[in-house]
C-alpha cells in the first residue's frame, strides 16, 4: 500500500498542535520551537506533494479512498488537482512565517490581575487551523470537506477572541469586549453560512445518493444524474452562500474588518491569507463542478456583487484611519477580483483568480506582518500616530513599501500578473464589468501610497524618533516573502503551469470555451 502522503500532510500539523498544547506551561519557549519545527516539517511534505504532482497527469492525483460511514455513503476521499496543490503549498509556506512573526504575541501579559496568556495554546491553535485548511483543500468527499470547513471555525474563534492585539487605544477591558464581539461576529456569520450549506449537502445526497465529488461530477457530465433546474439552483445557492461568507463577498463581508482589527497581526494574516482562500477555492471545486448550469445562471449577479466588492472595499480602505482595518478592506477588494475571475468563465480569468489567491496570500502577509512590526513598536494602529519612519527605520519602511506596491499590483511584483489575467479574462466576455473593475486599481494606488506617505514620510514624530529597525527574526519573516513576490512577478510560469490544466478541466465542467477575439475581415 502506497504511503498516504495527503493524509500525512494534514495530520502532521494536527499532531504538532497536540504536542505543542501538551508542553508544560513553564516551558513556553520550547512550545514555540516545537510548533515551528512541525510547521517546517509540514512545508517539507507540501513540497513533496508539489514535486510528485504531474500537471499533465490525471485530474486528481495522490488519491486516497476508504470507507468511513458506509450507511450514508460517506467516504474518506482525498485527491489534489493543480489548484489545490498551489494552495496547499501557499498554506504550508505561510504558517512558519506566521509562527515566527507571532513569537512574542502570546507571552505572559502582566496586568493588574496578573492574567496569564496561554502561549502553548496560541501556537497549537495555529497548527490546528493549518491541518483543517490543508485537508479542506484535499477532500473530494463533500461531507468530509464540510466537516473541516466548519471545524476550522472553532480554533479561529479562540485565536480571535482569546489573543487580541495589544496595540489597542481604549484599555484592556474595552479591548477584551471588542475582541469578544469580533470573535462572536466571525463565528455567527460563518456558522449561518455553514448551516445553510449543510442543508444543501443533505439535499445533494438525496439527489445523488452519495457524497463523492468525482462520482457526482462524472454522473453530471455523462447525463446519468439529471437534476431539476430549480433543485440545482437551490443547491448551488446553499453552497455558494457559505463560500461567499468565508471569502468574503459583499454584503457578507462585515465580519472581516472586525476580526482582522482585533486579532493579533499573525492571526489577521492567517484569516485573510490562508483561511479565506478556502471559500474561493471551494467555488471552483464544488460550485462549478457540481452545479455547472446553476453556476452560469448565477454568473451575472455574482459578477455584480464581485464588482461592488472591488469598488466598495477600495473606497473604504481609502478612508480608514486604522492600519489593520485598511488592509482588511483592501483584502475585500482583492477577493472581489478573485471571485470575478472565477465567474468570468474564461481560462484567463480562472487562471488569474487561482494565481491571485496565491499572490494575494503572499503580498498581504508581507504587508500585514511588516505593519504588525511597526504597530508593535509604536503601540498604536492609528495612521495619524506615525510620520517620518523611513528616516529612523529605513529597512522597515522599505519592506513596507514593497508590500504596499505589491498590494496595488505594481508591474514586476506577483499580484500584477494575476490581476492582469483576471481583468483580461473578464473583459473578453464581460467588457463593461472589466472596465469598471479597473477603477479598483486606481483606488488601490491611492490608499496604498497615502498610507505610506502618512506613516513613513514627512517630519519625524517624537514618538517614533527612537524606533528600532527590523530585527533579525523580523527580517527572516519578511525577506523570503519579498523574494517570492519579486520572483513570481517576473516569472509566474511555475504556478501557471500547475494550475492551467485544472482550470481548463473546470471550464469543461461548465461547458464553456474562451470567447474568440473578433478580427476584422481583411479588405
Amino acid at each position: 500500500m502506497s504511503f498516504p502522503l495527503l493524509t500525512a500532510t494534514a495530520v502532521l500539523p494536527a499532531i504538532g498542535a497536540i504536542a505543542t498544547a501538551a508542553v508544560p506551561a513553564a516551558r513556553r519557549d520550547a512550545a514555540k520551537v516545537l510548533a515551528l519545527l512541525f510547521s517546517l516539517a509540514t512545508l517539507v511534505l507540501a513540497i513533496v506533494v508539489l514535486v510528485r504532482f504531474d500537471p499533465d497527469g490525471d485530474r486528481y492525483q495522490l488519491t486516497e479512498s476508504r470507507s468511513w460511514i458506509a450507511e450514508f455513503g460517506v467516504r474518506y476521499e482525498l485527491g489534489v488537482d493543480g489548484i489545490a496543490v498551489a494552495l496547499i503549498a501557499l498554506t504550508a509556506l505561510l504558517i512558519p512565517f506566521i509562527i515566527l512573526a507571532g513569537w512574542h504575541d502570546a507571552d505572559p501579559l502582566e496586568t493588574g490581575n496578573k492574567r496569564w496568556r496561554p502561549t502553548q495554546g496560541f501556537f497549537a491553535l495555529i497548527l490546528a487551523v493549518e491541518a483543517m485548511v490543508i485537508i479542506s483543500f484535499e477532500a473530494t468527499d463533500v461531507f468530509l470537506f464540510y466537516i473541516f470547513f466548519e471545524a476550522m471555525l472553532i480554533p479561529m474563534y479562540f485565536l480571535i477572541g482569546g489573543f487580541g492585539d495589544r496595540a489597542h487605544q481604549h484599555g484592556e477591558e474595552t479591548a477584551a469586549t471588542q475582541r469578544s464581539y469580533a470573535a462572536v461576529k466571525f463565528l455567527l456569520y460563518n456558522l449561518a453560512g455553514g448551516l445553510i450549506m449543510l442543508a444543501a449537502v443533505i439535499g445533494l445526497y438525496v439527489v445523488a445518493g452519495n457524497f463523492s465529488l468525482t462520482e457526482i461530477a462524472e454522473a453530471r457530465a455523462n447525463g446519468s444524474l439529471d437534476m431539476a433546474t430549480n433543485t440545482e439552483r437551490w443547491l448551488f445557492l446553499g453552497f455558494f452562500l457559505a463560500f461567499a461568507v468565508k471569502a468574503p463577498l459583499w454584503p457578507l463581508h462585515t465580519w472581516l474588518p472586525n476580526a482582522m482589527g482585533e486579532a493579533t497581526t499573525p492571526v489577521a494574516v492567517l484569516i485573510t491569507a490562508v483561511v479565506d482562500k478556502v471559500g474561493t477555492f471551494a467555488m471552483l471545486r464544488f460550485c462549478l463542478q457540481l452545479f455547472p448550469e446553476a453556476s452560469k445562471w448565477a454568473t451575472p449577479a455574482i459578477l455584480v456583487l464581485a464588482l461592488i466588492s472591488i469598488i466598495y472595499g477600495a473606497l473604504l480602505a481609502v478612508g480608514q484611519r486604522d492600519i489593520k482595518r485598511l488592509v482588511a478592506y483592501a483584502s475585500i477588494s482583492h477577493f472581489g477580483f478573485i471571485i470575478m475571475g472565477i465567474f468570468a468563465m474564461t481560462s484567463q480569468g480562472q487562471s488569474g483568480a487561482t494565481l491571485y489567491m496565491v499572490n494575494h496570500g503572499i503580498s498581504t502577509a508581507a504587508l500585514m506582518l511588516v505593519a504588525g512590526f511597526l504597530i508593535s513598536r509604536r503601540g498604536s494602529r492609528l495612521i495619524a500616530d506615525y510620520g517620518g519612519v523611513q528616516k529612523v527605520a529605513p529597512v522597515l519602511a522599505g519592506t513596507f513599501l514593497i508590500g504596499g506596491l505589491a498590494t496595488l499590483s505594481l508591474p514586476g511584483l506577483a499580484p500584477f500578473v494575476s490581476e492582469f489575467l483576471v481583468l483580461a479574462g473578464t473583459f473578453s466576455r464581460y467588457p463593461v464589468i472589466g472596465i469598471i473593475a479597473t477603477f479598483g486599481i486606481v483606488l488601490a494606488a491611492l490608499y496604498t501610497l497615502v498610507l505610506y506617505q502618512r506613516t513613513m514620510t514627512g517630519p519625524v514624530k517624537p514618538e517614533v524618533a527612537a524606533m528600532p529597525d527590523l530585527r533579525a527574526r523580523e527580517l527572516l519573516v519578511v525577506a523570503p516573502l519579498i523574494v517570492v513576490l519579486i520572483f513570481l512577478g517576473v516569472y509566474p510560469k511555475p504556478v501557471t503551469d500547475i494550475v492551467d490544466p485544472a482550470v481548463k478541466q473546470t471550464l469543461s465542467d461548465v461547458h464553456e470555451k474562451d470567447p474568440q477575439p473578433e478580427v476584422e475581415a481583411a479588405k
